[in-house]
């Protein structure tokens, strides 16, 4: 079998007839060069392309940017611009994000596109709660930001970070699908500095005084 592996030529078992010049020794790799086996191949050339070294937050984050799913949640104009990112034209598809979740405990990313009442601060919380870790949270729009043309009014959050920490802000009124997408690229880029250890956020007093507050 030596001799065969150094010429690059297979004997058929007796009795099998390939040509009928008589000559049963056939290429292994037709006008190819002859693939080596691996007990000719040497060891570290092996380890070389069979062992990867890296990181093991490096490996876990890149999971976790590349399989975030968003929470199917809007609160106003702004979720119109969220559900355009998710067509052919803008294809969110391209992050693996396109699952939008109907249920928070199967998503790990909220994004708050709208204006923000206090009706609603209490709902916001507690979905937020209902996410597990790790989560993530982006504010999309003015009005989610800072309270929009709104932030003088009675009815209306100065800020969903009042309510649950941020992640990322995108500012605009509203903001384009495009201006969405490159502020997921931007939470991307912030996962990938996270590490294994749980992280701890810092969640606002009033996220908790919301609770208690006269609607």
């Amino acid at each position: 079998m030596t001799e065969e592996r150094a010429s690059g030529l297979i004997t058929p078992p007796p009795g099998v007839v390939l040509h009928d010049s008589g000559d049963n020794s056939v290429p292994i790799l037709y006008g190819a060069p002859r693939v080596p086996y691996p007990d000719e191949v040497p060891m570290e050339d092996l380890l070389g392309r069979n062992v990867f070294v890296t990181r093991l937050d490096y490996v876990l984050n890149w999971a976790r940017k590349s399989s975030t799913w968003p929470l199917m949640f809007g609160l106003a104009c702004c979720a119109m611009e969220m559900i355009a990112s998710t067509t052919a034209r803008f294809d969110i598809a391209r992050f693996g994000m396109e699952a939008l979740r109907p249920s928070a405990r199967q998503a790990d990313l909220i994004i708050v596109s709208g204006t923000v009442t206090w009706k609603m601060a209490a709902p916001i919380r507690r979905i937020y709660d209902q996410i597990p870790e790790p989560k993530w949270v982006i504010s999309m729009g003015s009005c989610s930001n800072s309270g929009g043309p709104y932030f003088n009014s009675y009815s209306v959050v100065p800020g969903v970070n009042m309510i649950i920490p941020v992640d990322v802000y995108i500012p605009g009124c509203p903001p384009r699908p495009d201006a969405l997408l490159y502020g997921i690229m931007m939470l991307h880029k912030k996962m990938e500095k996270q590490g294994i250890v749980r992280r701890q956020r810092i969640d606002s007093g009033a996220a908790y005084q919301v609770q208690d507050r006269t609607i």
